[in-house]
C-alpha cells in the first residue's frame, strides 16, 4: 500500500488497528506528514533517492515511471537545451529564458521550452528559428530523448525521469511546499548529477554563467552520475517489496 498524502491516512490507520502489514512509498527526500505519522508501523518504506530522512525499514526503490524513458548518451557539447518549470510552468524561469533567448540560441542549436499555460501567450511573441515553445506535453519521454541538457525545477518526478534517462541538469528548486524541492535537488547535486541555481539568484546573467560553467568534462561526469542514480526498474522493485511482504504473512 503506497501513501500519496492525507487521502491514504484513514486506510493506513485502519491497517494499523487491524495489524495488517502496509508499505509506504515516500517520493521526496524530506518525508511528508503522512509518512512521518505512519512510518513507525510500516513493514517497509520505499524511497526515490538515498538519504530520505525517515526511520524504519527503508528500501531505495526509485519512483515508478511511465514507459518510454530510455537510457541514452547526451551529446557533448550539448546541442539541445530543454527548459521546464513543471506542468504549470514557472514565471521566473520563463521570463529569464526570454530575456536571454538570443544568447541561448547562440550556444545551442535548439531550445525547447515548456512554458505552462501562464506563459503560452508570451511565448508566441518570442518565436524564432531554433526555439520551440510548448504550453504542455504528455510526452516528456520524447523531449528527454531530444535533450542533451535540462534546466528544470526539482519536482521528484522530473528528477526521477532525468536520472532514468541519464541527463545532466541545472536545477532551480521551487520555494513552495516548505522547500521540499531544495532537498530533492540536493540529492542530485551531492551525487554530482546536477548543478543548483537558487530561484532568488536566477536571472539571465546567472543562468548563462551556470550553463557556460559546464564544459565537456563536467557534462560527461554529470551524465554518468545521473545514470548511476537512475532507477529504471523502480516499478519492479516496489512490486518485489510488496510481494515479499505479502508472502511473509
Amino acid at each position: 500500500m503506497g501513501v500519496g498524502g492525507y487521502a491514504m491516512a484513514p486506510a493506513l490507520f485502519g491497517a494499523r488497528l487491524r495489524r495488517v502489514p502496509y508499505v509506504l512509498h515516500e517520493q521526496n527526500v524530506v518525508p511528508g506528514l503522512a509518512t512521518r505519522l505512519f512510518a513507525g508501523g510500516a513493514t517497509a518504506i520505499c524511497t526515490t533517492f538515498p538519504g530520505t530522512r525517515v526511520k524504519g525499514a527503508v528500501e531505495v526503490t526509485g519512483l515508478p515511471l511511465r514507459s518510454g524513458f530510455q537510457l541514452r548518451t547526451p551529446s557533448v557539447p550539448a546541442r539541445s537545451l530543454l527548459v521546464t518549470g513543471g506542468s504549470q510552468g514557472a514565471f521566473r524561469i520563463n521570463t529569464t529564458v526570454w530575456a536571454c533567448l538570443d544568447d541561448l540560441l547562440a550556444r545551442y542549436s535548439e531550445v525547447i521550452h515548456l512554458t505552462g499555460r501562464q506563459g503560452a501567450e508570451d511565448a508566441k511573441r518570442h518565436a524564432r528559428p531554433g526555439y520551440t515553445a510548448l504550453e504542455f506535453t504528455d510526452d516528456m519521454a520524447g523531449l528527454f530523448a531530444r535533450a542533451d541538457l535540462v534546466v528544470s525545477r526539482a519536482g521528484v518526478g522530473t528528477l526521477a525521469e532525468l536520472t532514468a534517462v541519464g541527463l545532466p541538469s541545472v536545477l532551480i528548486p521551487g520555494t513552495f511546499g516548505g522547500g521540499h524541492q531544495e532537498h530533492n535537488a540536493g540529492a542530485l547535486v551531492d551525487a554530482g548529477a546536477a548543478l543548483r541555481l537558487s530561484d532568488r539568484e536566477l536571472g539571465p546573467e546567472t543562468l548563462l554563467a551556470a550553463l557556460d560553467s559546464l564544459d565537456g568534462e563536467r557534462l560527461r561526469a554529470m551524465a554518468a552520475a545521473a545514470v548511476a542514480m537512475g532507477r529504471r526498474d523502480a516499478a519492479h522493485s516496489v512490486l518485489a517489496v510488496l510481494r515479499r511482504v505479502a508472502a511473509s504473512r
